[in-house]
């Protein structure tokens, strides 16, 4: 199994051949830290608190950054560039020609190991080839129905029902959603985001392979991605996610296939968890490198080896959702998933088509560790995304089923805003078609967002009458009562139990049979008689073994 960190340990007189290139240096601890658990204010954004808040998230030690003693006395050791810190990880990535630098640096009491991450120079061949063609609208009985107009996407929304998700109202509005990945290529003219450019959607930009703002002069690949979720031209082309509020940041430089980029996505995923954002949804993987002696075998898709996978992970545990395209290595030698993919709380996106079959592209699980993987598919073969000119084209890869279901779900949790990232992946895998079944290409399948709604609001019913009972089996309300009452009961056995209404001097008014489970919740409403008199009754509550009066008032 090939480890990310001790592979290059430097301590003082080793020598070291001079050379530029990109390092990551790992650290011992965050002692004597000028930042305090108590006062996160000064490193997360008030929505970022927030969230932890309201999922019980504390404030713990990884949230603290990495310590500013630390990372100068890093470049007072000499001629060296600070690139990007990780809190989570506890690390900087540095880059420097300067040998006696990193000898210097490894002999730092607070440095655990250095690992170069790049070298000076790299020469391969862009990864991605995105190949597209016109696509054209589909015409659905539905679309006069609908509260938008589609156009050519509309089967890959109506494959999820997130049409249904859309017409109740739910567009991702007050969701945020951070894209890492290769370039957003001229989002910033393209047509088909003109909406969210006017209502000024896109909160701020971070290119973290070149430290510059600015995203668009790169890869095309991201701003495809985006497409899916953001794209807003009636009858040609909408996104499943319209309304949210997003983050684009470049990670991946397409011309190399280090583990700087790995740093790069942690790096990006820890700015938009102190931004505040909900969902992370990344077209990106990871398994082999330029150099191959840094390359993962399968045994390391074990969510919890690649540092990009550690990093998704430490998001999840931050209440965030992030979702990540499953790998499109299914009809190549490596055929399985991708870090970070194989995180265990990552949802990997696996791809089908519009028949609901799955790419043969579309990359294989289970994880190495045996767990279920991908999680789920999204329609990915044969996809609608936004060209240059913001008409919709046709391109494959789970690279587009990913962001497709991304957004879906961002509406789905605007629904539910007070439910845990936990419990929303939760619905959407219990929404899926096979969840019941999973196997290796899809996972538990492809889930119906409108299922995923149901699950959630039973959820929300449960919860709301585990509150009205307060520790209770069985409560009524509201009392007084007018002509119906409800009754809330977590039954203390399974069986037949009867239900009475007596009058204050002990007549049967009224009498309801019913079937309990024990500790299961039942909610029954009960209908009277519009003649019954205002005053005092009782409910009696029998199931052969157990009996229980309460007091009423009309």
């Amino acid at each position: 199994m090939k480890y990310l960190v001790l592979i290059w340990v430097f301590c003082a007189g080793q020598p070291l051949a001079a050379q530029q290139a990109k390092h990551i240096v790992q650290l011992t601890d965050k002692h004597n830290s000028p930042y305090f658990l108590n006062r996160p204010a000064v490193y997360l954004s008030p929505k970022s608190i927030e969230r932890r808040n309201r999922q019980g998230i504390a404030i713990d030690s990884t949230d603290l950054p990495v310590n500013p003693a630390y990372v100068s006395s890093i470049l007072e050791s000499g001629t060296v560039t600070l690139l990007n810190t990780s809190r989570w990880l506890n690390q900087v990535l540095i880059e420097t020609n300067d040998a006696e630098a990193l000898s210097r640096i490894g002999t730092l009491p607070f440095v655990k190991t250095i690992t170069r991450a790049a070298p000076a120079k790299a020469g391969r061949k862009a990864r991605f080839d995105v190949s597209m063609r016109a696509a054209r609208k589909q015409k659905r009985t539905q679309d006069s129905e609908n509260h938008f107009d589609y156009g050519a996407n509309a089967g890959q929304v109506s494959i999820h029902e997130g049409e249904w998700l859309h017409n109740k109202g739910y567009s991702g509005e007050g969701m945020t959603i951070a894209l890492l990945d290769a370039g957003f290529y001229q989002y910033d003219t393209n047509p088909a985001f003109d909406s969210i450019r006017l209502n000024n959607q896109v909160l701020d930009t971070w290119d973290f392979v070149k430290n510059k703002r600015s995203v668009t002069e790169e890869h095309m690949h991201g701003m495809v991605c985006f497409s899916t979720i953001a794209a807003n031209i009636p009858g040609k082309i909408v996104g499943t996610a319209t309304r949210a509020q997003y983050y684009l940041f470049r990670t991946e430089d397409v011309d190399t296939e280090h583990q700087v980029e790995e740093q790069n996505w942690v790096a990006a995923a820890e700015k938009a968890d102190s931004l505040g954002v909900d969902i992370i949804t990344s077209s990106l993987g990871y398994y082999d490198f330029d150099d191959a002696s840094r390359s993962y075998d399968y045994t390391d898709m074990d969510g919890k080896t690649a540092i990009i996978t550690r990093g998704a992970e430490a998001a999840f545990k931050k209440g965030i959702i992030v979702c990540n395209s499953a790998g499109n290595s299914g009809d190549v030698a490596w055929r399985y998933i991708v870090a970070p993919a194989d995180g265990k709380n990552v949802l990997a996106v696996g791809s089908v088509n519009f028949m609901r079959q799955v790419a043969g592209s579309s990359s294989y699980g289970p994880s190495a560790d045996g767990r279920v993987k991908p999680d789920v598919a999204s329609l990915g073969w044969n996809a609608v995304v936004a060209g240059y000119d913001g008409n919709p084209m046709y391109t494959s890869g789970t690279s587009l089923a990913c962001p497709n279901l991304a957004g879906l779900i961002a509406c789905l949790w605007q629904s539910f805003p007070d439910m845990t990232n936990a419990e929303i992946l939760d619905a959407v895998k219990r929404s899926a078609d096979q969840y019941t079944r999973p196997d290796d290409r899809v996972g538990y399948g492809i889930p119906n967002l409108r299922i995923a709604w149901e699950l959630l609001a039973a959820k929300t019913a449960t919860n709301k009458a585990e509150s009205v009972l307060g520790g209770d089996w069985i409560k009524a309300y509201p009392v007084p009562f007018s002509s119906s009452l409800r009754l809330l009961i977590k039954a203390p056995r399974t069986g037949n139990a009867s239900l009475v209404l007596l009058n204050s001097a002990g007549r049967e008014l009224f009498k309801k049979k019913i079937q309990v489970t024990e500790g299961v919740l039942l909610s029954e409403q009960l209908l009277f008689a519009s003649g019954l008199a205002q005053g005092v009754y009782w409910l009696q509550y029998r199931d052969g073994k157990t009996t229980r009066v309460i007091k009423l008032l009309k």
